[in-house]
């Protein structure tokens, strides 16, 4: 990838000397403020060797025990291991920097946990089941049953190259139309005059967003192009997924009521509009040979019976922060994040998350002791550093985006986030090589933060720096799934240090036995030194780059 070479010159130049210095430090009389950046950088192998497999190993086999239960968001090893961590940060002589609460160390907020109750459709008096004979999309408020009109819209379009909607009205109704979207006879859509399906087809909730517009209250989308047998093994497999409770946050009172898609099979849709499968999939040839919209040929049934009923409940959970706080420039903040949530208990088994993201978690607080023991020592940092493992990640990157929505330090003095999300295992494209770690986003918006993490890995660490998954056409989007995303939004530089996926991720075999404690504590003193740098350099660093 390209490189600012100047910006990488000047950090390494920054940087250099101190390897070569000697790695015991001089207690700073507690009167005196060191300001020295020579002074400082000298001292930063001294605590950087404070980071140790052994402490690692400790803390990981704690947090990362069946004890803790998976860590899920909002349950019991969840508030565990956040009990743990704030404990460990007070010991180490860290402060809680929150305000509000019982617990200077706790950022605590409310979730809302959804899960599902009863659900059916009933069509002209045969009850379908939900998650047996249809599933659904979005969040329903039929609690209790109601009697719903129907009115068939064809493909649900509304485009300036095709529209279902001429003279149809869906107020107060279910609007009832078949998925994906038409084609002409040569297989090609009508809408991009393509081979490649428009969004019609790809996003259901392009056809929600403009029946609820029209005052449809849910659609129905009928899978007339499977047969009844693969539609009812899909239905199968997302049934497990689908039965687990989801974690969001809860939805302000005077938000428009989302319109759900029932997703239904041929069988189901037959059912619906009187109609046989052959019926149904001729309908998609009539519009091929037409061209455009067509009259309906079906007689839908008027009137269908529907219950989707949730449970919800308010699931408060927990961001843990601990300050060392800075000394002639203690306004501005460094921050380094992991998040310490993993998914709990499935099926009995426990899920412990050592790699994901136990590794993270405990590789943040060895770096919160060796700043803490750093300023009793008397050597910084200038800079403010906040030490934060965020709650809520596996449930969308929560906890995060509510710190930065409410941050407990203020955002505009906040200079850069460093995340640490899964850096104890290999992935299969380093099987025989553990001295790598993938860097990404560091060049995003500054680029002299990327040249600072390269310098600082030059002069100490020495590991492969591999930036493949910073590439924006990257399929996984791991830049965007991740914590440090929510800073970056916010305009925050960030670096995410990453070891990639493996055959264990997000399996009950994610354990600590399989853990390379040795990988975590180079890369922790490598994000060490990177944050000692940034915390204790004369000059902030520069936003200078908005890079996609």
């Amino acid at each position: 990838m390209n490189k600012n070479l100047y910006a990488i010159a000047l950090a390494t130049i920054i940087l250099a000397g101190s390897c070569t210095r000697q790695k015991t430090s001089t207690v700073i009389p507690k009167t005196e403020v060191l300001t020295d950046v020579t002074k400082l950088r000298a001292a930063a192998p001294t605590y950087a060797s404070t980071i140790t497999v052994a402490d690692l190993t400790k803390h990981l086999t704690t947090i990362a025990s069946d004890a803790y239960e998976g860590r899920e968001t909002g349950e019991k090893g969840q508030k565990m291991a956040a009990e743990y961590i704030s404990n460990q940060f007070k010991a180490d002589g860290l402060t809680g920097p929150v305000k509000e609460g019982n617990n200077p160390y706790y950022q605590t907020f409310n979730l809302e946990k959804t899960s599902w109750d009863e659900g059916y459709v009933t069509i002209d008096g045969k009850r379908f089941i939900f998650l047996t004979d249809f599933y659904v999309q979005g969040d329903p408020t039929f609690t209790t049953e109601q009697n719903l009109e129907t009115v068939f819209v064809g493909y649900g379009i509304e485009d300036s190259a095709y529209t279902d909607y001429n003279n149809v009205d869906v107020t107060g109704k279910v609007a009832v139309m078949f998925v994906g979207e038409p084609t002409n006879r040569q297989g090609k859509s009508i809408i991009t005059q393509t081979s490649k399906p428009s969004a019609w087809s790809t996003d259901w909730k392009r056809k929600s967003t403009v029946a609820a517009q029209k005052g449809a209250v849910a659609i129905i989308l009928i899978g007339s192009r499977t047969s009844q047998d693969e539609f009812d093994q899909y239905v199968a497999r997302i049934k497990a997924v689908a039965e687990r409770a989801s974690v969001k946050f809860p939805k302000e009172k005077a938000e428009t009521p989302e319109v759900p898609g029932i997703f239904i099979g041929p069988e189901m849709g037959g059912r619906l509009l009187n109609a046989t499968s052959r019926n149904l999939v001729n309908y998609h040839g009539q519009v091929s040979k037409a061209g455009q919209a067509i009259t309906s040929p079906f007689k839908p049934i008027k009137t269908i019976q529907v219950k989707l009923a949730r449970k919800r409940e308010l699931l408060p959970t927990e961001n843990v922060l601990g300050l060392v706080e800075g000394t002639d420039k203690k306004d501005e903040i460094v921050v380094v994040t992991a998040h310490y949530d993993h998914v709990g208990v499935q099926n009995g088994k426990v899920y412990n998350g050592a790699d994901d993201d136990g590794s993270g978690t405990v590789t943040v607080m060895e770096l919160a002791q060796a700043f803490a023991q750093a300023k009793k020592d008397g050597f910084g940092p200038r800079r403010s550093m906040l030490f934060m493992t965020v709650t809520g990640e596996e449930k969308g990157l929560l906890g995060s985006e509510y710190y930065t929505d409410h941050p407990v330090l203020p955002l505009e003095n906040t200079v850069v986030d460093l995340n640490i999300d899964m850096i104890g295992r290999l992935d299969k494209e380093h099987d025989n090589d553990k001295n790598y770690v993938y860097v990404i986003g560091s060049d995003k918006l500054s680029s002299e933060l990327h040249a600072i993490n390269e310098a600082a890995n030059k002069q100490y660490t020495q590991l492969k720096l591999d930036y493949r998954f910073n590439d924006p056409e990257d399929p996984n989007r791991f830049y965007y799934r991740s914590d440090h995303y929510n800073f970056a939004k916010n305009n925050i530089p960030v670096a995410f240090f990453f070891n990639g996926v493996h055959d264990d991720y997000h399996q009950e075999t994610d354990e600590v036995d399989k853990i390379l404690f040795d990988k975590i504590e180079k890369i922790g003193r490598l994000v060490f030194y990177t944050a000692w740098e940034l915390a204790n350099r004369d000059d902030r660093i520069k936003v200078d780059s908005n890079k996609k």
